[in-house]
């Protein structure tokens, strides 16, 4: 009995992970520009103890690959919010001064000029974080410059190239999601070369690559899931209990 329990609780205990990505994905099913992760993978682990060496229990592992499937495009009208096309990436600077990347394009200068995303993030350039002068205009062309006009400059004010954003093609490129949610590459953080295929949406906004009705789905089976395995837990105890009843009346 106590090897049919543990089993159960196993099956609990491997599905969890899974369960933690999911309601990850759901609570981000908003998020601009989130990309969900591959599923859970599966390793053998050999098992030590009492019984035959050829023993072997799955364990499930988690993976941080991230699937770059397209988000829903929404117009915004607004001159520095930016969608990336293909599989463009965006580099920002990471919390702890890495770079790392990122398919947020909801942009704005902060208060002392710096442009960063919606998430706080800095949008770095080719030659490092991108500062607009205070109360100049700005908008991002499709190739990802970044021009700013004066708008109280007499005529017609004319847009200055005031810096180039890092945009990286990640076709053959492999990611991982990082702890702080932003993406790098497999090998590590750090830069990449660029490539041919990288363009902006300008005035635009990627949504969420995740499905909220697939989710539930998954989360609704997985539910399902945990109740047959504790209805197995408790069906255990109830044996073990008769057992030892049937011993006591003997």
């Amino acid at each position: 009995m106590d090897r049919l329990a543990f089993t159960a609780a196993a099956g609990i205990n491997e599905k969890a992970i899974a369960r933690q990505i999911m309601t990850n994905e759901l609570a981000n099913v908003s998020t601009v520009g989130f990309k969900r992760s591959f599923d859970v993978a599966l390793k053998s682990l050999k098992v030590e103890g009492e019984g035959f060496d050829t023993r072997f229990q799955p364990q499930a592992v988690p993976t941080e690959r991230v699937l770059m499937t397209p988000g829903q495009m929404m117009a915004t009208g607004r001159k520095t919010d930016i969608a990336m096309e293909g599989a463009t990436i965006l580099g920002v600077q990471a919390p702890n001064g890495d770079i790392a990347f990122t398919r947020r394009g909801d942009l704005r200068p902060d208060a002392l000029g710096t442009l960063t995303n919606g998430a706080g993030h800095i949008a770095m350039g080719e030659g490092g974080p991108i500062v607009v002068p205070p109360g100049f205009a700005i908008h991002v062309s499709r190739d990802g410059g970044v021009y700013a006009s004066d708008p109280q400059q007499a005529g017609a004010a004319q847009p200055v190239l005031v810096g180039q954003l890092m945009l990286r093609d990640a076709t053959e490129v492999v990611l991982n999601r990082r702890e702080d949610g932003l993406l790098q590459p497999v090998e590590g953080p750090g830069d990449f070369p660029g490539g041919p295929n990288v363009a902006v949406i300008p005035e635009t906004l990627e949504g969420s690559n995740v499905s909220a009705i697939e989710v539930m789905t998954r989360l609704i089976d997985h539910s399902r899931s945990f109740e047959a395995n504790m209805k197995v837990i408790k069906e255990a105890k109830n044996l073990d209990e008769s057992g030892a009843s049937m011993m006591r009346a003997s």
